[in-house]
């Protein structure tokens, strides 16, 4: 573990001199504190259950743009190293090609914590200094958002992972990673609508629709935060769709782990199997 932990720690030292931490969590804090005092533009002060709004509006803005920042830092993260020529130095100590893998897991994560926290923390503070009245249901909600959206980041640094584990060359890694955020943000939940429309429930039944939605993180995301809390659900309109598909927090919670899981699993086994 010890060796687990001075890769992750060379992984946050490099993301703080190359200004990753401090870009992430300006970006998150700025776009979220944004978000939180427009929410309230429409009735000109902030009312009583803005949290629950401004919950929406970041879950929105994770969906879009926690999965790009989490492929960005990771595409690269073995590929990189071996143009570089740093990986086979990395190795030539006694470590071992897994633990390296989850070193760099660890130190990507916690610097896409830091920023998540810190950014989306600084709009709930900011908000509860206007005087506005928060519900403890309320912020539940909004800490079990912030939790999940570090577990969708953990989800898409995996894959990010995998892809680079996979390829020859970085500007294939970076393409490969933005095709995949087209996929899992845009192109699949566009076609899922469309099957949805063309549908009319005759195919589709309650499990289609059940396996439809675990198949993309983003997805699994959403419907966590948008329908999981019914202080929430009415301002998103997704309660609908809640019912109609009849997924329990918990099961949403656990594909987005398994969504990290297995990603990983799969790029310790690419990077086990990969010529220096």
């Amino acid at each position: 573990m010890r060796n687990v932990l001075i890769v992750a720690r060379k992984e946050v030292q490099e993301g703080l001199r190359n200004r990753w931490v401090l870009a992430t969590t300006l970006l998150l804090a700025t776009l979220a504190l944004t978000l939180t005092f427009l929410g309230s533009a429409p009735t000109g002060s902030v009312g009583v259950r803005a949290l629950d709004v401004v919950i929406v509006s970041l879950s929105s803005l994770t969906i879009f743009l926690l999965p790009l920042i989490a492929l960005l830092i990771s595409h690269d993260a073995i590929v990189g190293e071996m143009e570089r020529g740093t990986m086979l130095l990395l190795l030539s100590y006694p470590v071992a090609r897994w633990q390296v893998l989850l070193g760099k897991f660890i130190g990507h994560l916690a610097i896409l914590a830091f920023a998540t926290l810190l950014g989306y923390g600084a709009a709930a503070a900011a908000l509860a200094a206007t005087g506005a009245a928060i519900e403890p249901q309320s912020w539940a909600a909004f800490a079990a958002m912030v939790g999940s959206s570090v577990l969708l980041g953990a989800a898409f640094i995996a894959i990010g992972y995998l892809v680079s584990a996979l390829v020859r060359d970085r500007g294939t890694a970076g393409g490969i990673a933005i095709g995949i955020w087209l996929l899992f943000v845009l192109i699949y939940d566009m076609a899922f609508l469309g099957l949805l429309v063309l549908d009319q429930g005759q195919i589709v039944s309650g499990a289609v629709l059940n396996a439809l939605l675990l198949l993309n993180p983003t997805d699994a995301y959403r419907l966590f935060n948008l329908a999981g809390f019914a202080n929430v659900s009415s301002f998103s309109g997704m309660a609908g769709l809640a019912d109609s598909a009849s997924l329990s927090p918990a099961a949403l919670l656990l594909a987005l782990a398994l969504w990290a899981l297995l990603p990983l699993g799969l790029a310790a086994l690419a990077f086990s199997r990969r010529e220096l």
